[in-house]
């Protein structure tokens, strides 16, 4: 670490940086900061930043807390959208209170805690994401840019130019992006980012948000990562690939079972499956999440897994077979509003229940259109209330989130689910008040 500091500091000083955001996660998964000056980088690498720790909490803040904002050297990186006369760098921080234990409610820190407990098995856990989000025209309503489709080009993918600078600025900041393309829905694109251990890739994706966002500010348009901002239209994933590895060997790999699959891999997805319901309101955490979760629109709506099928809530990519590291599984329930790193930890923690109790897997579902085979199927939660309910009664959320968390993840979402019930929706205008 101290080849790193010094490393830093004369980056910053030879390269006229003339501040330092501090970024930190909420619970809900909003991106917080607060800057400091070059000067102050040194003692805050060494001694960490004083800061209000109730920010951490969502919507329910306690009284003001005082926390202390350690930055993790390794994250440093400069934000190309500024300009060089006035540098800006960033890092993410690890959060501490005063008497310097790690905070029960830093989301980074129950990732680290849950990528520990991996790694006392001898495993690593790697994640790559497929983000799905929309460019429309402002902020204040969902006014699409185009009328493109899945894969779609020009004159039909107008957005295009906002989708190559969003991918340049996430290289320049050291993140490898696989692919890019116009997704299915109007206005929709999807930027795949390589993978990396779960950690940096829950930075990344962070990162991305915020990236995607300055683009559309820099454009006049605007980047949402809403889950179902038009009716009629497919709303938008964050699509997890996962895989384990004991050194180098990915251990979800078999190459003489079917679809390559291990044994280990199959309990991992029977793990998913099975504690999909307890996870539901921390891979999808909105009210407006469930709107997104539907037949017909490509997203899960069952405790399903399948080799090929898009509406399966974990599909097999196909893999390799003289590439044993490219196996893996890909959870497509989650949506990118939510929290990565909470979601990480969730995830990897059912899987691993699945691994350590060897889960029996129920068979694969092949039909994307035969509603009558997916009755054979256990439903997901359909709405946030029920979700809740799951994830308030689970004992493995507890354990993986911590009871802090946990109990302020109810007082969130209750929270959300009070102020909603508060307005009158326009479907309840034009549908009930003409008759009632």
């Amino acid at each position: 670490m101290d080849t790193d500091k010094e490393y830093i500091l004369k980056f910053a000083h030879e390269n006229k940086i003339k501040f330092i955001r501090l970024w930190f996660t909420d619970i809900l998964g909003f991106l917080k900061s607060f800057a400091i000056t070059i000067d102050e980088l040194d003692d805050a690498i060494n001694e960490g930043v004083r800061f209000d720790g109730s920010t951490l909490l969502g919507y329910i803040r306690s009284d003001e807390e005082e926390m202390i904002a350690v930055p993790d050297v390794s994250t440093f990186q400069v934000l190309p959208w500024r300009p060089k006369e006035d540098s800006v760098a960033r890092m993410f921080c690890d959060i501490y209170r005063r008497d310097m234990k790690p905070f029960e409610g830093d989301s980074r820190f129950i990732l680290k805690k849950n990528i520990q407990k991996a790694a006392a098995r001898g495993l690593t856990y790697y994640t790559g994401p497929e983000i799905e989000f929309f460019f429309f025209k402002n902020s204040e309503k969902p006014e699409i840019l185009d009328q493109g489709g899945y894969f779609d080009l020009t004159p039909l993918d107008t957005a295009s130019d906002y989708r190559r600078q969003t991918v340049l600025t996430l290289e320049k900041m050291g993140i490898d992006v696989i692919s890019s393309h116009h997704e299915g829905s109007h206005s929709q694109h999807e930027i795949d980012l390589r993978h990396e251990d779960a950690l940096t890739t829950a930075d990344n994706i962070m990162t991305f948000k915020l990236i995607a966002k300055e683009i559309g500010q820099l454009n006049n348009i605007y980047a949402s990562f809403m889950p179902k901002p038009l009716m009629g239209q497919n709303g938008s994933g964050l699509h997890i690939h996962q895989s384990l590895f004991r050194e180098d060997e990915n251990i979800f790999f078999d190459a003489g079972s079917e679809y390559s699959l291990s044994y280990d891999g199959r309990y991992f997805i029977a793990g998913l499956l099975k504690h999909a319901d307890e996870f539901t309101v921390i891979t999808n955490q909105w009210i407006n999440s469930y709107k997104r979760l539907i037949a017909g629109y490509e997203s899960p709506t069952h405790a399903t897994w399948s080799p090929k099928s898009q509406s399966a809530l974990v599909r097999i990519p196909q893999s390799r077979l003289d590439k044993p590291s490219s196996m893996r599984v890909e959870l497509r329930s989650p949506d990118p509003a939510c929290n990565p790193y909470l979601a990480f930890s969730v995830m990897l923690a059912a899987g691993l229940k699945g691994i350590e109790n060897k889960y029996e897997l129920p068979d694969p579902y092949f039909s994307s259109n035969n509603l009558d085979d997916l009755k054979k199927y256990r439903p997901l939660p359909s709405q946030l209330h029920e979700a809740l309910t799951y994830f308030a009664e689970s004992d493995l959320m507890k354990e993986v989130l911590g009871e802090f968390v946990h109990s302020k993840i109810i007082e969130n979402k209750m929270y959300e689910m009070e102020q909603f019930n508060r307005y009158i929706t326009d479907y309840e205008i034009n549908s009930y008040f003409p008759k009632l």
